[in-house]
């Protein structure tokens, strides 16, 4: 029995079609927009975050950490986001920086002094719902980051504040990935 081009066509384009659906609904599996993903309640429209505390006795670490995290949540949620402690938000995210550690890690045969530290820090975020209940907590973040020093004393530039920055910013990512995807 042989069949026509048209008849052989069509066939095939039954055969296909569920096929295609199908791989088409796998591919798909786990993929989302920005933010669309979101564990938290659907009623949070709105996030306070006031300025993180601090049991160290670092200067502006925690003034660089909350910013970061305002900054990461306005960017990439659909949430409203307010850098004090407001009474309407629908959600409160506190943060207190437990431990901060700078640690030398090289040092210079030439001036016997420390070239690169490690600042390390330890902090821990409690994200509350008006009604108080936790909707996500993380007692340990731990993040590190290295920085060189300056060599030359008369050109001296304090790298370490860069350094907090930067580890601000990845703190931020994580925190906000870890909220919003429900890690």
């Amino acid at each position: 029995m042989r069949l026509s081009a048209q008849c052989r066509y069509t066939l095939a384009r039954l055969l296909v079609a569920p096929v295609a659906a199908g791989l088409l609904a796998l591919a798909g599996c786990g993929y989302h927009t920005l933010g669309a993903a979101t564990h938290l309640p659907p009623d949070v429209k709105t996030l306070s975050v006031p300025l993180f505390a601090t049991r160290t006795e670092s200067y502006h670490s925690e003034v660089a950490m909350t910013n970061a995290v305002i900054r990461e949540f306005a960017a990439r949620t659909r949430l409203r986001v307010t850098p004090a402690a407001a009474p309407d938000a629908d959600a409160i995210l506190h943060g207190t920086i437990l431990r901060e550690t700078v640690a030398p890690l090289t040092y210079s045969s030439a001036t016997q002094q420390s070239s690169s530290f490690l600042i390390t820090i330890v902090a821990s975020v409690t994200l509350n719902g008006a009604d108080g209940r936790v909707l996500y907590q993380n007692n340990n973040y731990v993040y590190r980051e290295q920085y060189q020093s300056t060599a030359d004393l008369s050109i001296f530039i304090q790298e370490d504040p860069a350094a907090v920055d930067r580890l601000s910013r990845a703190f931020a990512r994580q925190l906000v990935a870890d909220v919003i995807e429900g890690l």
